[in-house]
């Protein structure tokens, strides 16, 4: 549910020509999801749509805190490295 949230809310976005997509990290509030697989979940939804719809041009996270950001900061770059390495 959680990776259809992102990956709807960006088909939306592109149907109506948006650009710029900014997201909070959904469900690590008052749900207490884990920030840390809310991250991935979120950050791979995202870069499989950007990857098959070329759209949108930016995509923003707004995090509560610092550490939310170094969760964040590290699965981006555990999934950017593991598709650099899935790259012949």
């Amino acid at each position: 549910m959680l990776r259809n949230a992102y990956y709807n809310s960006l088909r939306l976005a592109k149907e109506n020509n948006i650009k710029s997509v900014s997201f909070p990290s959904i469900s690590t509030g008052a749900y207490r999801y884990p920030v840390e697989k809310a991250a991935e979940t979120a950050l791979s939804a995202v870069i499989e749509f950007a990857r098959e719809e070329n759209s949108p041009d930016e995509v923003r996270f707004v995090l509560f805190s610092d550490s939310d950001y170094q969760k964040y900061k590290s699965v981006l770059a555990k999934l950017t490295f593991s598709l650099k390495g899935a790259v012949p």
